[in-house]
């Protein structure tokens, strides 16, 4: 059984899921999204691209020279993909999509963690990236 604090936590983040949905500059990312999606030639683009980085990326953590080849097939590749309309879309929408959820589990967090709102100075300090992020 929910407490009443659970019921007002539910009610008002369903109030600010639908203030996101609202946003047009998200509506219109979720739509570069579905066309995307809906484009068979972007997706293969996409797919190659993330199986050729992905088979670089594993070749470097063992420690294997990339060839120049390998570098220059990738490259073309990631080239024809970002030149892509649809495929660059999709790019930059997923890319807003980071940056708003980013954004809200920023505020969130430091919400708790400060058990006040936070100024915008304490949401533009550095800091980590979230629980056990050990990049800064």
């Amino acid at each position: 059984m929910q407490t009443l604090t659970e019921d007002l936590v539910a009610q008002k983040t369903q109030e600010l899921c639908q203030a996101i949905l609202d946003q047009p500059s998200l509506r219109d990312a979720r739509e570069r999204i579905s066309t995307f999606i809906a484009n068979e030639h972007a997706r293969k683009q996409y797919e190659t691209v993330m199986a050729k980085g992905q088979a670089l990326h594993d070749k470097q953590h063992q420690s294997i020279q990339l060839t120049p080849e390998e570098i220059a097939d990738f490259e073309k590749h990631r080239d024809a993909l970002v030149s892509n309309p649809v495929a660059r879309g999709f790019l930059e929408a997923q890319e807003e999509m980071q940056h708003v959820e980013q954004s809200i589990r920023k505020q969130v967090s430091k919400t708790l963690e400060l058990g006040r709102l936070p100024t915008e100075e304490e949401l533009s300090e550095g800091g980590s990236c979230g629980s056990g992020c050990g990049c800064h």
